[in-house]
C-alpha cells in the first residue's frame, strides 16, 4: 500500500465519530457533534479503521483548563478507530508520592502537563498486565478541578491501552466506595481524586492517589516507582477522544476502549446492606423519640447520606446537614473533629440536642461520633464497635478475626482484644498496614485516633460504615424499648464500656507549622534521652516501663517501618508519644499524644484535660517543647 506513506491524517479523525454512547439519555450525542457543523465530513472516512502509523503535527498539550491541543505530538498507533498521540514532556520537580498519593495546591496541578505527567508515570510504573485491556475505577470527592482532571485521566488511560474505566456520575465516588467498587467489580485498581480532609477550591488543595486490586492504597514499592518515573518522563500517551459526558449514566465506546458512568452509591450501598442489619437500624432511626444529625460538611458523603439514611433507613430529610457536595466544601474545612465540625458540636451540646450526631470528611473515609452533650473519642469508638460487633452487626456474627490500631491510638482496643481473646496488632500510622493484615485474614476491625475507623469489608477507612456501626449498636441496645421508655444513649453505651474495661483517658496536642529545625532538634533530643533511659526511671510520680522509637515488622510481608514515634510508656499503662508530621515549606507539625488508664469507675466522669493534666505537664517538661519550638499553646486539641 504505497498510499500509506503519502497519506497524512490531519484532525479529521474527529473522535466524536469514533465514540458511541449508549447512555440513558441522548442529548449529549448532539452536544458532542455541535463542532462538526462547520464543515462537511467525507462519509467514507467516518467508518474508516486506521491501521497504519502516521505522524501528525497537530499541536497537543495536556492542559488543565482545556483538553485542546497546543504542542507538537506524534501519533503512536491506531487500532479499532482509537488514535493515540505521543506528547513530548519534561520532568517536573516535586512529584514525590506519599501513601496518600500526591497532594498539592490546585494551581500546581493546573500547570501544563503536571497531572498528566504523574498519571503517565503511574502507568510506566505498573506491570502491563495490571492495566492492559483491564478495568480501572475513577472517582473523587467532588472538589474543585476534579471535572477537568477526570477527562485528562480518562484520555491517558485510553492512550495506555486500558480496556474500560468505571466513573462515578459527575466524577463522584467516596474513597471507601472506590475500594468497594474495585473489590466488587474485580477491577485492576482505581484513581481517587481527593485531598481528603483538606480544604478545596481554586486557592486550596487537590490530590490524586491510586488504589490496587484489593481496593487498598498502592504500596510504597509502587509509589516510589511513580516518583522515580516522574524524574525521567519524556512522553505522555493520550487518546485523541472527546470529553466524556459524566453527568449521564451509561457507556461511551471509543473503539475498543469504553467509559461506563455508574451510580456512585449503588455498589457501596449493596455492600452496607450485606454488612449491617438495615431493618434493625431502621427500627431505631424511624422512632419518633430518636433524633439524629449527619453533617456531610458539603463533601462527598452528601451524595450518600440521603440515599442511605433517608431513603433506605427512614430518617427525616432534616437529619442531613450540609448534604450537597460543593467544589469548595462551602468554604469549610471538611475535617470532622471538634475544631472544624463546630456547627455539629454546637447542635449536639445545645439545649434539647439530638440523640446522636455524626460527621464525615472530604472524601468520606473519616468520622466523628457524638451523643447528646457527649463526644466519643475515635480511640474509644473503635473499641466500642469491636466490643459490640458480634451482637449488633451481622457481618461479625461469628466474632472478629482480630483487632488492630495505630500506635498513637489509645490502648482501649487492646483491652477488648484481651477480654475477647482475639489476635491484636499495633501498627504504624497508615492504612496499608491494616490492609496487609486483612488480606492475610488476620484482622477484622481497626482504627486510628485521627478519626479513621474501618473493617475488612473494604481496604480503606470508612466514615459511613462507622456511623452505621454506631446506629446498629444503639439500635441493638434499644431494640426492646417501648415507645415512651427512656432510650439507651450514646453516653450510656460508652460509660457501660468504661465500667467493663476501664477508661483510657486520651488527648492529642497538635502544634502546627513549627519551624522545622527546632522540631527536628526536639526529636533528636528525645531520641538521645530514650537511648539513656531504663526501666524503673522516675518521671515525677510515674515510673518508666520502657521508652523507645516505635518500629514495626510487618508479620505478613516482613517489611520494617522504623522511627515511627518516640514513646514513653509507664508502669501503670500511661503513655506519652511524640511524632512529627509533614515537613516542607509550612514547617512541621509536632503531635503529642497523652494517655492514662483509669480502672476506677468513680473517676470516669472527669474531664479528660483535667485527668491528663499531670501527664501533659510531664510531656512538655520531658520534651522541652517550649525551648525547642517557642510554642506556648497547641493549635488543635483533640
Amino acid at each position: 500500500m504505497a498510499m500509506e506513506s503519502a497519506f497524512t491524517l490531519t484532525r479529521l479523525s474527529t473522535p466524536s465519530l469514533l465514540c458511541r454512547n449508549s447512555s440513558s439519555h441522548h442529548h449529549h450525542h448532539h452536544h458532542h457533534r455541535r463542532h462538526l457543523k462547520s464543515f462537511s465530513f467525507p462519509p467514507e472516512l467516518a467508518s474508516f479503521k486506521y491501521s497504519f502509523r502516521t505522524i501528525t503535527h497537530a499541536p497537543f498539550v495536556v492542559n488543565a483548563s482545556s483538553s485542546s491541543p497546543s504542542s507538537p505530538s506524534t501519533t503512536l498507533a491506531e487500532s479499532q478507530g482509537l488514535k493515540i498521540n505521543s506528547i513530548p514532556t519534561k520532568p517536573i520537580e516535586g512529584q514525590k508520592t506519599g501513601t496518600s498519593g500526591l497532594r498539592k495546591k490546585v494551581k500546581v496541578f493546573m500547570q501544563e502537563n503536571y497531572l498528566a505527567n504523574w498519571i503517565q508515570a503511574l502507568f510506566n510504573s505498573l506491570p502491563l498486565e495490571d492495566y492492559k485491556d483491564g478495568l480501572l475505577v475513577l472517582g473523587g470527592d467532588g472538589r474543585y478541578f476534579n471535572r477537568e482532571a477526570a477527562q485528562i485521566i480518562i484520555k491517558i488511560a485510553a492512550g495506555n491501552s486500558v480496556g474500560k474505566i468505571l466513573v462515578g456520575k459527575d466524577g463522584i465516588l467516596s474513597t471507601p466506595a472506590v475500594s468497594a467498587v474495585i473489590r466488587k467489580r474485580k477491577a485492576n485498581g482505581g484513581f481517587i481524586m481527593s485531598a481528603s480532609h483538606n480544604p478545596g477550591g481554586p486557592e486550596y488543595d487537590w490530590g490524586i492517589k491510586f488504589n490496587y486490586s484489593s481496593g487498598q492504597p498502592a504500596p510504597e514499592s509502587i509509589t516510589d516507582k511513580i516518583y522515580g518515573n516522574t524524574l525521567s518522563i519524556s512522553e505522555i500517551k493520550i487518546a485523541d477522544i472527546s470529553d466524556v459526558d459524566l453527568s449521564q449514566l451509561g457507556v461511551t465506546k471509543c473503539g475498543n476502549f469504553s467509559v461506563e458512568v455508574v451510580d456512585p452509591v449503588a455498589d457501596y450501598l449493596e455492600l452496607m446492606e450485606n454488612v449491617f442489619d438495615f431493618s434493625l437500624i431502621q427500627s431505631l432511626v424511624s422512632r419518633p423519640d430518636f433524633r439524629f444529625v449527619f453533617d456531610a460538611m458539603h463533601a462527598v458523603t452528601g451524595a450518600y447520606a440521603k440515599p442511605i439514611f433517608v431513603d433506605k433507613l427512614g430518617a427525616s430529610l432534616e437529619s442531613i446537614a450540609n448534604g450537597v457536595p460543593l467544589e469548595d466544601f462551602g468554604h469549610g474545612h471538611p475535617d470532622p473533629n471538634l475544631t472544624y465540625a463546630e456547627d455539629l458540636v454546637n447542635i449536639l451540646y445545645g439545649e434539647n440536642g439530638p440523640d446522636f450526631g455524626a460527621a464525615s470528611d472530604g472524601d468520606g473515609d473519616r468520622n466523628m461520633i457524638l451523643g447528646r452533650s457527649f463526644f466519643v473519642t475515635p480511640s474509644d469508638s473503635v473499641a466500642i464497635i469491636a466490643a459490640n460487633a458480634q451482637d449488633a452487626i451481622p457481618y461479625f456474627q461469628s466474632g472478629p478475626k482480630g483487632l488492630a490500631r495505630s500506635m498513637p491510638t489509645s490502648g482501649s482496643l487492646d483491652r477488648v482484644a484481651q477480654k475477647l481473646n482475639l489476635p491484636f496488632f499495633e501498627v504504624p500510622t497508615g492504612w496499608k498496614f491494616f490492609g496487609n493484615l486483612m488480606d492475610a485474614g488476620k484482622l477484622s476491625i481497626c482504627g486510628e485516633e485521627s478519626f479513621g475507623t474501618g473493617s475488612d469489608h473494604i481496604r480503606e477507612k470508612d466514615g459511613i460504615w462507622a456511623v452505621l456501626a454506631w446506629l446498629s449498636i444503639l439500635a441493638y441496645w434499644n431494640k426492646d424499648k417501648k415507645s415512651g421508655e427512656k432510650l439507651v444513649s450514646v453516653a450510656d453505651v460508652v460509660k457501660e464500656h468504661w465500667a467493663t474495661y476501664g477508661r483510657n483517658f486520651f488527648s492529642r496536642y497538635d502544634y502546627e507549622e513549627c519551624e522545622s529545625e527546632g522540631a527536628n532538634n526536639m526529636v533528636e533530643y528525645l531520641r538521645d534521652l530514650i537511648s539513656k533511659s531504663k526501666a524503673g526511671d522516675k518521671y515525677g510520680s510515674y515510673i518508666l516501663d520502657f521508652a523507645d522509637d516505635f518500629a514495626y515488622t510487618d508479620p505478613v510481608d516482613g517489611s520494617v517501618a522504623s522511627k515511627q514515634g518516640v514513646r514513653f510508656v509507664f508502669s501503670d499503662g500511661s503513655r506519652i508519644i511524640f511524632r512529627l508530621s509533614g515537613t516542607g515549606s509550612a514547617g512541621a507539625t509536632v503531635r503529642i499524644y497523652i494517655e492514662q488508664f483509669e480502672p476506677d469507675v468513680s473517676k470516669h466522669d472527669m474531664d479528660a484535660q483535667i485527668a491528663l493534666k499531670p501527664l501533659i505537664d510531664l510531656a512538655l517538661s520531658i520534651s522541652k517543647l517550649k525551648d525547642f519550638t517557642g510554642r506556648e499553646k497547641p493549635t488543635v486539641i483533640t
